[in-house]
């Protein structure tokens, strides 16, 4: 079959609105936006989807990621405020937010990004001292996001993050830190030693006050027991006497004999438990303890006369020991005053 030149023409037309209509669609993906530039200038930019140019006048000039991206930071020598060599690196995080500026208003953006965030680390760690650049990475990143987000803006960009990862000190001052940190602790130990140890002898002092009070305490109510005890054994003694002195002014000559022959008995105790004497033997019958009695009534026979109380029966004779049997006293018990026979 053979083609006229009409429909050649027609054939080729139709191809040429097939390539027109390629040629002026673009499918922009997700997360990028493009720049359309006709004859050289810019004039708008797509967002994702399907998008129609004009074909042979509008051409795609730039395609902007706007996702959020990641530049590392290489290591870079810092001198700090107090003149200490640190090695430093960080990371940064931005997102272009204008696609046109970031596209037109800057050359090389990565590299721009990159080279103004080296600068400023340099900038802000050097104007701080190593013990606050190694204490406060929270404020260096502070800084240097404020600092480097607003010298993006006009190109289109937001920093969103800028982070230092590691901080290296030189090993002879890392050394000297740590001996610097050991004799602190040490220090710390000594102060805590010496205020514990102050703190115990404070409160020992304390607790031998307290004990001291409290047996001054206790030795004056053992005191004031005593002298209560004394007077009322005064008291009691008083009263037993004053009892005793009425029943001999009444005449009663039992009295006088329970009185004598109890402390002549007392006094005989005492003898025997004396703590020097190991031995004590002496003549304790009862004969003398009778006759003792006898001599008591018949004193107060004297006294009160005779025709009160009836005679006393005499007291018996006490057998004599034996000259050739008897044993060497010890101790001997004292003299009866009331025994008119008292043994020599």
């Amino acid at each position: 079959m053979l083609l006229s030149g009409f429909d050649i023409v027609v054939i080729v037309l139709v191809v040429f609105v097939i390539l027109v209509l390629f040629a002026g669609i673009k499918t922009v993906p997700q997360g990028y936006r493009y720049t359309i530039e006709r004859f050289g200038r810019y004039t708008r930019t797509l967002e994702p989807g399907l998008n129609l140019i004009t074909p042979f006048i509008e051409r795609v000039g730039a395609r902007m990621n706007v996702m959020e991206q990641v530049l590392n930071v290489p290591t870079q020598e810092v001198i700090t405020k107090d003149n200490a060599s640190v090695s430093a690196d960080a990371v940064s995080f931005y997102q272009v937010l204008n696609a046109a500026q970031a596209a037109y208003q800057v050359s090389n953006l990565e590299n721009a990004i990159l080279n103004l965030t080296m600068t400023n680390i340099r900038s802000v760690m050097g104007s701080m001292d190593l013990d606050e650049l190694l204490s406060n990475r929270d404020a260096i990143n502070d800084r240097l996001l404020r600092v480097v987000d607003e010298a993006v803006q006009p190109w289109g960009i937001k920093v969103t993050r800028v982070e230092i990862k590691d901080i290296q000190p030189p090993r002879d001052l890392v050394d000297a830190m740590a001996r610097q940190m050991k004799a602190e602790r040490e220090k710390r130990a000594q102060v805590l030693e010496a205020e514990g140890s102050r703190n115990a002898q404070i409160l020992r002092a304390e607790g031998a006050k307290q004990s001291a009070i409290l047996q001054a305490e206790g030795q004056r109510e053992a005191a004031f027991r005593n002298a209560e005890a004394r007077e009322r054994l005064a008291e009691a003694e008083a009263k037993a006497t004053k009892m005793v002195s009425e029943a001999i002014a009444a005449g009663d000559i039992h009295a006088i004999n329970y009185f004598v022959a109890q402390k002549y008995t007392d006094a005989l105790a005492s003898i025997g438990s004396a703590p020097n004497s190991k031995i004590v033997m002496m003549p304790m019958e009862a004969s003398s303890i009778l006759g003792s009695l006898g001599g008591i009534g018949a004193i107060a026979r004297e006294v009160f006369g005779e025709g009160n109380n009836p005679p006393s029966p005499p007291p018996p004779p006490r057998p004599r020991a034996d000259p050739a049997r008897s044993t060497p006293l010890v101790g001997r018990a004292p003299a009866n005053p009331f025994n008119p026979n008292p043994e020599r």
